[in-house]
């Protein structure tokens, strides 16, 4: 790999082709590109030749993003592609091949393109192979065929990603269409302690989220909401539903504030990137930090791994996403009334959906909640859990880096996958754009019981810090879009009740900082907690981000209707 990486500049090329293409027929300006930013490329040609551009793509006509394309330049000419360079990775490669070339040579969906170089697979005997196919668009596209089609050429590049402040403040993470520092900063201004004069909850910060009764907090929270979200330029509409007590009472319980961007040709077909806003309201209106009691109660008023964090990613994703054309509608979606059993979501799918707007497919849904305590952060904060146990998510809460959590569903059987389309995608963008094929693991229950299956592949694969799985036992608002919907979804998060400040007032964007922390730890690298939590967020939130754009080419259906 380290010669792959080192060479890229010297020759450009691997493999081997009957035809007479060497690594001076193809000259790619600017031979290092930005990482994370969309950017023209220009590809000279010395010879007529194929190019298979394996990267997200924006066409110039419609400014679609689509997944790869292949491009015919004569000799002596050139093309011009306006590429989105991966964001966390530092190796690019183009495939080479004749003029006029259909079928190609692929990488599996859980490898990087740096191992499939290594292993040879520009020998073209790999057994992963797409086919070019015409579209309505002035870029071909590619599907998955039988036939490589034989040797290709490979041409490398390297991408550097720039930095816009200090490594141990997130630098590394800091920059590009989303990313990790901008999201860090949304959550610091959600959750900011400062005092003011505001007289709802005396905070700069939007404190005391509790959904229902009309609570002030929560109302004044939601114009924030709608405030930003329009200022992006989408149409936002708050729709509230009322739910019924137990007493018969009826309680304004759901506040969702939703904004939509209409697509350019499914306009019906909407594809949703959802969060919850509501936090847990305090049990007996106490609240004590287990900090200082040494026992844990339940309720928090700040809130910020669960879900300012999930919560800022949607915001930022929104704010980049206005910016691209799309096939389809994007919806952004705050949810209230989570912690109360997922209310919010649900009267939306049931009743706005599927009642109010019975034309509408709802293609795929992504949720964002309680992300970024997780790897590349150490596994636990300065007042742990004294006794650590199995968490109800089924992973042990002693363990020292916390796999970060790529969940999948519908998936009701967990001795096999029900969503191979999703779990694929999640693979393949995780493996090579994120740089994370040396971390990832994909969980199947195989010959394990129902009950402890994911924390016995998790042990038997010797803890992969990332892991994509079929979840069995939806916890947040993705199962509402399963169960009411029957839409597949998919969902990002970290740690669950493992962490200390899980539904605590300690949940605060500080004590998620000490968690993250791996100063003077021996396991994994040295970085401020800050650092690591910017890490964290980019990471989530870049795979949310290309997630929308596969999806939007391509939505990933039912397995199961």
């Amino acid at each position: 790999m380290v010669f792959v990486v080192l060479s890229a500049p010297l020759s450009g090329c691997f493999g081997s082709s009957e035809s007479s293409l060497t690594s001076e027929d193809l000259e790619v300006v600017p031979g290092t590109l930005v990482s994370g930013v969309f950017q023209d490329v220009t590809l000279e040609a010395g010879q007529g030749m194929s190019v298979f551009v394996p990267y997200l793509v924006r066409d110039p006509v419609t400014g679609f993003v689509q997944n790869s394309t292949v491009v015919d330049i004569a000799k002596g000419s050139s093309v011009t592609l306006d590429i989105l360079a991966p964001p966390r990775v530092s190796l690019l490669v183009m495939l080479v091949g004749d003029e006029g070339r259909s079928n190609w040579p692929i990488r599996a969906a859980n490898e990087s393109w740096g191992s499939w170089l290594e292993r040879g697979g520009a020998e073209g005997e790999s057994g992963f192979a797409v086919s070019r196919a015409s579209a309505n668009t002035s870029l071909d596209s590619l599907n998955a065929s039988q036939e490589s089609g034989g040797a290709v050429m490979v041409k490398t590049l390297l991408s550097e990603r720039a930095g816009t402040v200090p490594e141990g403040e997130g630098g590394t993470h800091s920059s590009g269409v989303v990313h990790g520092r901008v999201v860090y900063e949304r959550l610091h201004e959600i959750t900011d302690p400062a005092n003011s004069l505001d007289p709802v909850d005396g905070k700069a910060g939007y404190w005391d989220r509790w959904a229902g009764q009309g609570n002030l907090a929560y109302e004044d929270a939601a114009q924030y909401l709608i405030s930003e979200l329009s200022s992006f330029g989408l149409e936002v509409m708050s729709h509230r539903f009322e739910f019924t007590d137990i007493m018969g009472n009826q309680n304004p319980e759901s506040y969702n504030v939703c904004a939509y961007k209409w697509g350019s040709v499914f306009t019906d077909e909407w594809l949703v990137f959802g969060a919850h806003f509501d936090i847990a309201p305090p049990a007996n209106l106490v609240l004590l930090d287990p900090h200082v009691t040494g026992s844990r109660t339940y309720g928090t008023r700040v809130g910020a791994y669960d879900n300012s964090a999930g919560t800022s990613m949607v915001l930022e994703t929104a704010r980049a996403l206005v910016e691209f054309e799309s096939r389809r509608t994007m919806v952004f979606c705050l949810w209230s009334g989570e912690e109360g059993g997922k209310r919010g979501s649900d009267y939306w799918t049931d009743y706005y959906v599927k009642e109010d707007n019975p034309d509408v497919t709802v293609t795929n849904y992504i949720n964002l909640d309680m992300a970024g305590v997780n790897w590349p952060g150490g596994g636990g904060a300065p007042h742990g859990d004294p006794d650590p146990q199995i968490d109800e998510g089924g992973y042990p809460k002693d363990t020292e880096v916390w796999p970060m959590r790529v969940y999948i569903g519908p998936g009701p059987n967990h001795d096999s996958l029900d969503q191979p389309g999703m779990v694929g995608l999640s693979n393949w963008i995780g493996a090579d754009a994120l740089g994370l094929e040396d971390q990832m693991g994909t969980l199947v229950g195989a010959n394990y019981s129902a009950e402890t299956w994911k924390t016995d592949v998790w042990l038997d694969m010797e803890r992969p810090e990332v892991i994509v799985y079929e979840d069995t036992t939806a916890r947040s608002d993705h199962a509402s879009f399963q169960d009411n919907l029957g839409t597949v979804t998919v969902g990002f998060g970290g740690l669950v009740d493992g962490y200390w400040c899980y539904h605590q007032t300690c949940d605060t964007l500080e004590e998620m900082e000490q968690w993250m922390d791996t100063t003077g730890k021996d396991y994994g690298e040295e970085n401020t907690g800050v650092a690591n939590l910017v890490n964290s967020l980019d990471m989530i939130t870049w795979w949310a981000l290309m997630t929308f754009f596969h999806c939007d080419e391509q939505p990933v259906l039912n397995a199961l209707i």
